[in-house]
């Protein structure tokens, strides 16, 4: 189960001028409730004015191996977004031996170290999860190799670049770097511009064999997640082997179509052991009504993006507006997104315990 504990500040890292690596200590007591899988994320909460904030950044430094302590301390990269509530609030107030109110690790956007080759496709601050992936997976695993692709605006606009770049130091014959600038040019390299399914098309085959990556990791803005996975799937990749997480969703991105709602229905949720049955409100998502009752129920951005409300759907019938963090398995093994969530049958039972 989810919880928040209240972890000191330790290191504010200025990055770009937009953006921030924040380190979090964790006590001895709570290293095995934040002990994380490579590519997981916190959320972090804040309350202004009585109004609680949340928000989901991505853990960049490495996972503790099996059998090794939990993490002393958690390292999370923060980018700047116009008129962000907590974003400015991090790159404008944080200070050594503040106190930031952290959920424990959340998120399934993981790899689990092992043999093989392994490749990368991410934009702007989807390089956060990313680093985590391929630290962890070339420290661990001798017999593992990643191509890393990444897209960023401008060189001065790259965040973690000294940390990719020891990265290749360190393990030079098994990281292959790729970087495209969208707004620049380079000395050396591909030319800049978007990397849009037509360049992606032609770059891929030429960098690596694409039909023996054992995984492929897309992340970053909305569109990029996009024009890479047509790309990989018009390739012949299996969906199995490509993962997805969206930093970034254009409000144009396409939503379910409304379906009739009942007149009069309920929620019966299971949490943390513990049940209960609430009427649903007008126009309310189901982790809403949850919510109203018991204001421990996990969730983090609200948008359909982080993952962090996935519930089972025990049984009924609901429409999800937006999905952007659920893999068609789960979906089609019976998980919804609670914040996205609403009842098509007058009954609906949802276990977050699954």
């Amino acid at each position: 189960m989810a919880r928040f504990h209240s972890l000191p500040v330790a290191a504010v890292e200025r990055l770009t001028d937009d953006s921030v690596a924040l380190t979090l200590a964790v006590p001895p007591e709570l290293r095995e409730e934040y002990r994380h899988a490579p590519g997981q994320h916190l959320a972090l909460r804040r309350r202004v004015d009585g109004t609680e904030i949340r928000r989901t950044y991505s853990i960049c430094s490495p996972a503790p191996a099996p059998g090794d302590p939990g993490p002393a301390t958690l390292r999370v990269g923060v980018r700047l977004v116009d008129g962000g509530a907590f974003s400015t609030y991090a790159l404008k107030e944080i200070d050594l031996g503040d106190e930031l109110e952290v959920m424990t690790p959340a998120g399934r956007f993981t790899l689990d170290p092992a043999p093989g080759l392994y490749a990368a496709v991410v934009g702007g601050s989807g390089i956060t999860p990313v680093l985590s992936i391929v630290s962890t997976l070339l420290a661990r695993e001798p017999g593992a190799r990643f191509c890393l692709i990444r897209s960023d605006r401008t060189a001065a606009s790259t965040m973690f670049l000294e940390e990719v770049a020891d990265l290749k130091d360190r393990y030079p014959d098994r990281l292959q770097l790729v970087t495209v600038l969208s707004r620049e040019e380079q000395q050396a390299g591909l030319p800049s511009g978007r990397l849009d399914q037509e360049r992606l098309t032609g770059l891929l085959p030429a960098l690596l064999p694409v039909g023996q990556v054992a995984g492929w990791f897309l992340c970053g803005p909305y569109g990029l997640v996009q024009e890479a996975e047509r790309t990989l799937r018009a390739l012949d990749v299996p969906r199995a082997r490509i993962h997805e997480e969206i930093f970034h969703v254009d409000t144009a991105a396409p939503a379910a179509a409304p379906a009739a709602a009942p007149a009069h229905s309920s929620v019966t949720a299971r949490l943390d052991g513990r049940g209960g049955t609430w009427p649903v409100r007008e126009g309310e998502s189901l982790l809403e009504t949850v919510l109203r009752n018991r204001p421990d129920a996990p969730y983090a951005c609200k948008g359909g993006v982080c993952g962090t409300c996935r519930a089972f759907l025990v049984s009924g019938e609901v429409r999800m507006d937006r999905n952007f963090a659920l893999e068609k398995e789960e979906t089609e093994s019976g998980y919804v997104l609670a914040c996205q969530s609403h009842p098509v049958t007058e009954k609906v039972e949802l276990d977050f315990d699954r």
